[in-house]
């Protein structure tokens, strides 16, 4: 049968892979909202669903065929409600508006029966539809709940439009037998208000739990989908009551004048009048509640494909039942080496060692927050993930190396430990799963995995936490050597959770074998652990230790005030002084620099200047650091990034930042040393974010690491190349932001960057 459905390649793609996708429907885009703020909203959910990991699948009618994903230009086409005639397309309309070749928004119901049909498992959206007011007099009752009762598909909502009859709507969807579960809450929340005063049948608190329910009824095949209600997020709660206030007046005035008698044109015309009434509050309530739906379906779609996967990889084997005996008080001492075998011919681009680590959240539900402190356990939601600044950086360059031309496993490598617990199984599981090499992660007999076990309250602000990090501390240089010794990497990275003896070993390796080195300070008082390994080879050395640093604002200021004071007092070794006199820096090179801290930080000037750059003594820490660390990539938040280094005389003499001069313009300010050596500083402003597009800050930085090591894998040359070096930035800048706007510590997306 060619039914006239296209089914956008992205999303085909995905779904062959058996990858997360989320439906969304297109009746809030041309009857729900005003222009710009349909197009605008639409826009921001497809981002916020590839900010979870998972992608978006827009479905809406184009002329008569059906489209499952859209493109840009028909979003905007729908968008356009004053310039495009669209039908609002309930299952009933379906046949009419494709055989004229009409233009239709979908409906709840439409959308349901086309993912259905795709094979999308999740859908999110607004409000639900429901049973009318007087229904039971009307028999007005929304064409989503039979729907729901006939696709396995699971639906992601604010509850029920507060304009129903919420109690009637409850019980007709117990009499379709489909699953009601609130989200996060015990009472079934009612649109513009998180409580409606009827309490569900069912509560899960995590997107895990909620595609278990999804996944259970697959299993046993039933066709029916379920309903996960969650509620509009707390801010908006207070605007809530004021809303329902308006919401029985504009009842009232359908009522009277007969919109309520006119079937499906009532339910528009109703939120509009709502929204005339409050001026336009229950606009924003509406958008924010969509945007939260579409954040947790996401998550639920990611965690549903996860299960899936799991099952697959698990051997088949039926069982209605457990027979023998068990011992559940039994203490298991060691578990089975994971780590897979070392295959003799494989080597590595890029060697990362550092920390990996399993982090723990758990976060308390809204109402028990008090709680807390009382010596109790508390009702929550805990969740696992795979974290630590090492593994971070290199889920972040391997994602970035995985093109098709590249074998992914041949490229990048953690050299980390783990502990022979169930921990440590967890971690080589998932790092196995994520598709990256397990085999640099070594098993430590009689230690712990590293462990970061977080109790966040219900806004995710942090009350109290225990990190176990002990293991790194028992990793000791001369297995990081070994390690590298048999990957035979051009780089390797740094972390700072390596105690100084380590990466005193690891440094001094590396140096004599040509072997770059890029190190990741971590933290303020971690990020002096790497001047010992410098201290112990500067004497012999006639190169920069250190090919690449990258600190923030307040770890470079720390650099700088430990190196200058003892037991190191680098900062007035006689080598350091030739280093800097050999720099050649004039009057007019300390000019240029002050013309520099005069322009804005962004070219709108929202952020102030660059002023720090001078008044704070960054750039003067940033030279007088160059002769220890050649490539300098400070890491200044939202006032973007500032790279220092020098050109060393080889590559200076021919290379092209011979040819470049200061260029305010272009942020640069760059002069001449002796022996044809150049010294840059240029700066990079930082991409624009909104404040609601940022999801999780831990691991931004360290995203933005791994995409610079990534782009040296590519090419080593990345910083003696002007245009090279803006490509890496602004990159690993855009690499950040996609894990600022995802909730995985490295957000899953960068392989499309």
């Amino acid at each position: 049968m060619n039914a006239p459905i296209d089914v956008h390649p992205e999303v085909q793609q995905a779904l062959a892979k058996k990858a997360p996708v989320v439906a969304l429907e297109t009746t809030i885009v041309t009857h729900g909202m005003p222009q710009p703020t349909n197009l605008d909203t639409a826009k921001a959910v497809e981002s916020i669903v590839r900010a979870q990991g998972a992608i978006p699948a827009t479905i809406g009618i184009i002329q008569g065929r059906v489209k499952i994903g859209l493109e840009n230009h028909e979003l905007e086409y729908l968008a356009d409600i004053q310039n495009t005639p669209v039908f609002k397309t309930s299952r009933r309309d379906l046949g009419p508006v494709l055989a004229l070749q009409r233009n239709g928004g979908t409906t709840c119901s439409t959308t349901l029966i086309f993912a259905a049909m795709a094979g999308i498992k999740v859908f999110a959206t607004g409000g639900l539809g429901g049973v009318h007011r007087g229904g039971e007099h009307t028999l007005d009752i929304s064409a989503d709940l039979p729907e729901l009762s006939r696709c396995p598909v699971g639906l992601v909502s604010a509850g029920v439009k507060s304009i129903l009859d919420i109690g009637r709507t409850l019980e007709y969807l117990e009499t379709l037998g489909v699953p009601v579960v609130s989200y996060g809450a015990d009472e079934f929340p009612a649109f513009y208000s998180r409580d409606s005063g009827f309490k569900s049948p069912w509560r899960i608190d995590d997107p895990r739990s909620a595609a278990r329910v999804l996944h259970s009824q697959a299993q046993l095949g039933l066709s029916n989908g379920a309903i996960f209600a969650v509620p509009i997020p707390e801010k908006y709660e207070a605007v809530g009551a004021e809303l329902q206030v308006a919401v029985e007046q504009a009842l009232q005035e359908a009522e009277a004048n007969g919109v309520n008698r006119r079937g499906k044109e009532a339910t528009p015309w109703l939120l509009k009048r709502v929204g005339e009434i409050t001026g336009g509050k229950s606009l924003a309530s509406n958008v924010a509640l969509i945007k939260n739906t579409a954040r947790v379906g996401s998550q639920i779609a990611v965690a549903y494909a996860n299960l899936v996967k799991d099952a697959e990889d698990q051997p088949h084997i039926p069982s209605f039942g457990v027979s023998g005996s068990s011992t559940p008080n039994s203490t298991i001492e060691s578990i089975p080496p994971l780590v897979e075998e070392k295959d003799t011919t494989a080597t590595a681009d890029l060697v990362v060692v550092g920390c990996t680590a399993l982090d723990v959240t758990s976060k308390a539900n809204s109402t028990i927050d008090a709680a807390l402190s009382s010596q109790s356990t508390v009702p929550g939601m805990v969740q696992t993930s795979l974290g630590g600044v090492g593994r971070n950086m290199t889920e972040a360059a391997y994602r970035l190396l995985s093109l098709p031309s590249h074998t992914k496993h041949d490229k990048v490598v953690l050299v980390s430990p783990i502990g022979q617990d169930v921990f440590g199984r967890m971690l080589v599981e998932e790092t196995t799963r994520i598709g990256m090499r397990s085999d640099g992660l070594s098993q430590m007999e009689g230690q712990r995995s590293a462990v970061c076990n977080m109790v966040v309250d219900a806004n995710g602000d942090l009350i109290s936490g225990v990190a176990d990090m002990t293991i790194i501390q028992a990793f000791t240089g001369a297995q990081a050597v070994d390690a590298i010794k048999y990957y035979k990497p051009t780089i390797v990275a740094i972390d700072g959770n390596l105690l100084p003896e380590a990466i005193e070993s690891i440094v001094k390796y590396c140096y004599t074998g040509n072997i770059k080195i890029f190190f990741e300070p971590t933290s303020v008082t971690k990020s002096q652990r790497i001047l010992p390994a410098i201290s112990s080879i500067y004497d012999q050395s006639n190169r920069p230790p250190i090919s690449y640093v990258s600190p923030n604002l307040l770890e470079l200021s720390q650099l700088y005030r430990t190196a200058s004071s003892d037991p190191y007092d680098l900062i007035a070794h006689s080598k350091w002084w030739s280093a800097i006199d050999s720099m050649s820096l004039s009057s007019e090179f300390r000019m240029d620099l002050e013309h520099l801290a005069r322009r804005n930080t962004n070219d709108n000037g929202s952020s102030g200047t660059l002023e720090f750059i001078t008044e704070n003594g960054v750039a003067q820490m940033g030279i007088h650091l160059l002769p220890f660390f050649q490539h300098i990539v400070l890491k200044c938040g939202q006032r973007g990034v500032l790279t220092i280094f020098q050109t060393t005389a080889g590559a200076g003499t021919s290379g092209p930042w011979t040819q470049e001069s200061t260029n305010l313009k272009q942020r640069q300010v760059v002069a001449r040393g002796k022996d044809g050596c150049v010294i840059v500083i240029k700066h990079y402003p930082a991409i624009a974010l909104a404040q609601d597009e940022m999801v999780n800050v831990t691991g931004a930085g360290d995203t933005l690491v791994g995409s610079l090591l990534a782009s040296l894998v590519q090419n080593f040359r990345t910083f003696e190349s002007p245009l090279a070096l803006d490509e890496t930035i602004t990159r690993a800048q855009k690499a950040a932001i996609m894990t600022l706007k995802s909730s995985h510590a490295v957000s899953p997306l960068l392989s499309n960057l």
